[in-house]
């Protein structure tokens, strides 16, 4: 295991039943928290590919997006819930491990040919991540990556992001 891996790994607590029964939920807040340690998450994010946006996925993916997309010389890019951006969109729905979304990108977020690094903090059943990158091909960009802090692996969501490739700082 890197020193990366065990800087996060000793930094995310387990929720078990959130938001529901049998969901045990992640929680990034006490690596947010600790400034070295969220340094070295940004770092490793930016430096991952060289790209022109950086996408952040609703809610904790911007977290780690906007500032990896500073650090990289980037535009960032909120990919958000239906309804929560002001002009017109593109829309993706999408199934999760405990229910079902849509989320919404600007439609003009993206110059042709942008390339596209996508960002969140987990990677669980692959919908969010599908629905992203569906997104931002729609909207005339490249998706160079997905990179997540955490992939869930025992949800395979890796399968379902065939052709895409994945950066997983830490695998559960």
């Amino acid at each position: 295991m890197s020193e990366l891996q065990r800087l996060i790994l000793d930094r995310i607590r387990d929720i078990p039943d959130y938001p529901q029964t049998g969901v045990l939920f992640k929680d990034i807040t006490p690596l947010l928290a600790d400034p070295p340690a969220f340094a070295e998450v940004v770092n490793e994010l930016a430096g991952l590919h060289r790209v022109d946006k950086i996408v952040g996925i609703e809610a904790r993916g911007f977290i780690l997006a906007a500032p990896a997309a500073y650090k990289a010389g980037a535009g960032f890019v909120p990919v958000r819930k239906k309804g929560k951006l002001p002009s017109e969109t593109l829309e993706a729905s999408y199934d999760l491990e405990y229910g079902s979304a849509t989320i919404e990108v600007h439609r003009d977020a993206f110059a042709p040919g942008d390339r596209v690094l996508i960002v969140d903090d987990v990677l669980a059943t692959g919908g969010t991540a599908c629905a992203a990158v569906e997104l931002v091909r729609r909207a005339g960009a490249d998706v160079v990556a997905i990179a997540v802090l955490m992939e869930l692996a025992s949800l395979r969501g890796r399968e379902r992001l065939d052709g895409v490739e994945l950066h997983s700082l830490v695998i559960v």
